[in-house]
């Protein structure tokens, strides 16, 4: 049973392009598939995907660390979406790989360590995300010092 339901809703534009409504206060977002079926003229449904797994990975890193009063701002994260073809041939997501990078050096944050351990555990999208591709995380400082 479900605590919430989130509604999306698709228009076709044109081809293969829809705009993605997400609700009154959100502005309007089109998608569209990259060149030849597409124009490539708004985010595919792999960033899409690849944008949420990094949204939410970067969301729950600030509250886990924002719970223990830290301020790691400004956050980044880069994600890369592996694309290839799957037993059957057909095109797939295979893995994604998040890189966060934190807006201070890790020596000026407290309690790191157990929030390290423990914040990719409340990401939501991430983890239901995870049980169908395989998902690397790395954590770095704004020195470059990788962390996890």
């Amino acid at each position: 049973m479900s605590e919430s339901s989130i509604q999306v809703q698709l228009k076709q534009k044109q081809d293969y392009q829809f705009d993605i409504h997400f609700g009154e206060q959100v502005p309007v977002l089109m998608g569209d598939e990259p060149a030849p079926l597409g124009a490539g003229q708004g985010p595919s449904p792999v960033q899409l995907l690849a944008a949420a797994v990094g949204n939410c990975l970067s969301d729950s890193l600030l509250f886990a660390l924002r719970k223990f009063k830290q301020s790691p701002e400004p956050l980044a994260c880069d994600v890369q979406a592996e694309v290839g073809r799957n037993a059957e041939g057909r095109q797939r997501v295979l893995a994604i790989k998040a890189v966060l990078t934190l807006g201070v050096p890790a020596a000026s944050l407290q309690d790191l360590d157990r929030v390290l351990g423990t914040f990719q555990e409340y990401c939501t999208v991430t983890q239901s995300v995870g049980q169908g591709i395989a998902i690397s995380v790395e954590v770095v400082d704004a020195l470059g010092v990788r962390l996890k």
